[in-house]
């Protein structure tokens, strides 16, 4: 059976997702069809199987009407113990260099004193409207990172070049560190927040690049390459970075490799 067959066959309402076996590797539900606005996606999680991709089918007059209107995240209020970061806060009294993390922090953060975090601002990419925010610890405390909203928005640290991707790539990455490390290098950074890959990330990154590397961390490489599998049929080209340590360390051979595959 060909994929236009089942496709044909499987009736998938809009922004609806079906799971089932796949008919070509023969995979115990591993198989899904998304209709996403009358682009149906079809991808197989299996990791020995190849089959994904995308069709286009015109939605009915009936569907459109029905089309339910995405829900619109609880207002976000940024707490009142978060305020910018004062800048003898990374002094070092022995005159030696920020390290990398404090760099950052400077650059990209304010500052929690109620826990002592350094937080990144988490923006809607439409209205650059702030939605949420994420803390990261300074010292030993737990948890590591701190979600203070609900919102399910990746963490996005823009390549300067207008706020809007510039060249449409970006690099897919697990936490703050390491987006913005890839913009510091002109690559905007997109940050799952973890390892999971969501419906809200492939959403975004659809509608913002036409290019995306995936580059989690060194030992998560059996999980960059499943997310890379998914993205197959939501963006024109993904791509696999393997990386030698976390791209937030900044190693050489890292960054040229990122930017040999992003720009060439």
């Amino acid at each position: 059976m060909d994929i236009d067959t089942i496709l044909r066959d499987v009736d998938v309402d809009v922004g609806m997702t079906k799971r089932m076996d796949c008919h070509f590797c023969g995979g115990k539900n591993t198989f899904t069809i998304t209709n996403s606005m009358g682009s149906i996606l079809f991808n197989c999680y299996k990791a020995s199987c190849s089959v994904s991709g995308n069709r286009r089918v015109n939605l009915t007059v009936n569907q459109i009407r029905n089309i339910k209107q995405p829900t619109v995240d609880e207002k976000f209020v940024l707490p009142e113990y978060i305020v910018p970061i004062k800048a003898d806060r990374f002094t070092n009294p022995i005159g030696g260099e920020l390290s990398w993390k404090e760099k950052i922090w400077k650059d990209h953060c304010l500052h929690d004193v109620k826990e002592d975090r350094a937080v990144f601002l988490i923006k809607d990419s439409d209205k650059g409207v702030v939605v949420d925010a994420i803390g990261a610890a300074t010292d030993k405390r737990l948890p590591k990172w701190k979600r203070y909203g609900s919102s399910r928005h990746p963490f996005v640290s823009w390549n300067g070049k207008g706020g809007d991707g510039g060249d449409n790539s970006c690099v897919l990455v697990e936490d703050c560190y390491s987006a913005c490390t890839a913009s510091k290098h002109g690559i905007t950074g997109v940050a799952l927040l973890g390892t999971n890959l969501l419906d809200e990330h492939k959403r975004f990154i659809c509608n913002n690049f036409d290019t995306v590397v995936v580059a989690l961390d060194p030992d998560a490489l059996q999980k960059t390459l499943q997310i890379r599998k998914e993205l197959q049929s939501w963006v024109r080209t993904a791509k696999v970075l393997r990386l030698t340590d976390d791209l937030k360390y900044e190693e050489d051979i890292d960054i040229n490799n990122l930017k040999e595959m992003v720009w060439n």
